[in-house]
């Protein structure tokens, strides 16, 4: 599969229903067809008619490209969930479901269900412990409440970010934040053989009861105009915030404390994968292993 350099060579090349079933074949199975029942590799070498499916001839299970898949039970075309999930991959500030709902023509409760489910696929594996120099802020997200200013922070949630320098990027919704609420998602996303910590002069970031007591800590004095001492700086998490802020703003316009992590989720795989020219390959690779989503537990009450 070739990167998918625009719009138009997506088009070009993913322009059917038939083009993004056979994608999709090689993407499951790059070395040869295989029965999902058996797992037998002497499966008939083309679709059988107009029923788009396989026949193992050891077994004689039919199945196709798409059972056992996300876009299985989808009454969606499989060209609008190429289109889709290459707009959401290449849209640096995110994508709105309206937006979609007017360039795909379908609705917005169609158009906000896809979007859902393709950020669920997008969502990384615990336990990417980040090492080196990490940077670490808060910030806080939500409503405000009039007459108590910029500083009112109770009906917000905070967000972790921790960056690792050249390297990842971890967004982490957290509500009701307090000491030991952040000392316990540093340790579920930075390794204890960290060099040094960065952060703000903030009294959330004393270490010196925690397991990273043994790393540098390193601050920087943002209260007195402070925003860079030689090498330590939290400028790098602070621009992965202004991005985040400039999606949930200007593309979402507001997202809710239960959908939160999943525009997390969509924002660090996007910034993670900046430099793979194969995201939008490696994210049809992702929704053809996800769980599906269903709409009803998407909606229920948190």
């Amino acid at each position: 599969m070739t990167p998918a350099t625009n719009l138009i060579s997506v088009v070009d090349q993913y322009g059917t229903d038939d083009k993004c079933r056979e994608t999709l074949m090689h993407l499951r199975w790059p070395d040869g067809v295989k029965c999902l029942r058996c797992n037998s590799d002497k499966v008939s070498d083309e679709l059988i008619s107009d029923r788009k499916v396989f026949v193992c001839y050891s077994c004689r299970y039919q199945f196709s490209a798409t059972v056992d898949t996300i876009f299985h039970d989808s009454h969606l075309p499989l060209t609008k969930w190429f289109l889709v999930t290459y707009l959401l991959c290449e849209s640096k500030k995110g994508m709105s479901a309206n937006q979609i709902k007017r360039m795909m023509g379908i609705s917005y409760k169609t158009a906000w269900y896809l979007c859902h489910r393709i950020r669920k696929a997008m969502a990384e594996a615990d336990g990417h412990l980040l090492t080196g120099k990490v940077e670490i802020d808060e910030t806080y997200v939500g409503g405000k409440r009039r007459g108590l200013g910029r500083a009112y922070k109770g009906n917000k949630t905070a967000v972790i970010g921790i960056r690792e320098r050249g390297g990842h990027l971890h967004f982490i919704a957290a509500r009701d934040l307090n000491q030991s609420k952040l000392y316990e998602i540093i340790a579920r996303n930075v390794d204890k053989t960290v060099d040094v910590i960065m952060t703000d002069e903030s009294a959330l970031y004393n270490f010196k009861t925690t397991k990273y007591h043994k790393a540098k800590h390193a601050t920087v004095n943002h209260s007195a105009g402070e925003y860079v001492v030689g090498d330590v700086t939290t400028n790098g998490i602070e621009s992965a915030f202004s991005l985040l802020k400039r999606g949930i703003m200007g593309t979402w316009h507001r997202v809710s404390v239960k959908h939160l992590p999943a525009y997390l989720q969509e924002m660090t795989w996007r910034y993670n994968n900046r430099k793979n020219e194969f995201l939008f390959r490696d994210t049809l690779i992702r929704l053809i292993k996800s769980d599906n989503l269903e709409y009803k537990e998407l909606t229920k009450a948190a």
